[in-house]
């Protein structure tokens, strides 16, 4: 059997932290950033950590 491929889109979008929990970015900041406040703006620069629930799919995608 052939070895299992990684999914290049995802493993772009997604990191593994030293824990094992699955770091990504936040959407909504690319454009139309006039109307939303600065505070917003900060928060979406900061990385996030994928929901528990999708934990599971997300590391199948990246770690093959």
């Amino acid at each position: 059997m052939p070895k299992m491929k990684t999914r290049r889109s995802a493993a772009k979008r997604f990191t593994l932290t030293g824990s094992g929990k699955v770091k990504r970015n936040k959407a909504f900041h690319s454009h139309i950033l006039t109307k939303k406040s600065s505070k917003r703006k900060r928060n979406l620069r900061q990385s996030g950590i994928v929901e528990s629930s999708e934990v599971k799919r997300v590391k199948k995608m990246i770690v093959a």
